[in-house]
């Protein structure tokens, strides 16, 4: 995806970073194309990928919305946490 962010590329220069066969790349970005976020093209032998803005924004918001849900669940966690230190030292005593 941060390699797509900055324009098209084939699939062989998106997986030539990446220490794996081809084929298990090319599920990768099934994956992405399935979500909607890649769509792909073929021109002779050559695929080409790009990222879908418009799902990408869709991403964001779920993203989002998961990380403020589990930011005030490590919260409460922290504050159970302090709870129980605090319990501790009052039982210990």
């Amino acid at each position: 995806m941060r390699r797509l962010s900055d324009g098209a590329a084939s699939v062989s220069e998106l997986a030539a970073p990446f220490d794996m066969a081809l084929p298990s790349f090319m599920q990768h970005l099934r994956v992405l194309e399935a979500s909607g976020l890649v769509r792909s093209r073929k021109s002779g032998r050559i695929r080409t990928c790009e990222i879908k803005p418009g799902q990408l924004a869709r991403a964001e918001d779920w993203i989002a919305q998961h990380r403020k849900l589990w930011e005030a669940r490590f919260d409460r966690l922290e504050a159970l946490h302090g709870e129980l230190q605090t319990t501790e030292r009052i039982g210990g005593n």
